[in-house]
């Protein structure tokens, strides 16, 4: 006897694996948004400054 399935429901998990696979694809090509980009950015340039001016520079020091 054949297994009895509800094409309801077998019909929206087809659909969510698509949308699953395309929402990677974005993902991928896309990236994150400006706005968090230039956030993580600003975060690293401040924490970089701050980690050379704690820089001890000798007598000896060619800089």
């Amino acid at each position: 006897m054949a297994e009895i399935i509800n094409l309801r429901q077998a019909r929206k998990a087809r659909l969510r694996v698509e949308k699953d696979a395309k929402a990677e694809d974005n993902r991928i090509a896309f990236g994150r948004p400006k706005k968090a980009r230039t956030l993580q950015e600003r975060k690293t340039a401040i924490e970089v400054a701050r980690h050379e001016g704690h820089k001890l520079v000798g007598p000896d020091s060619d800089t």
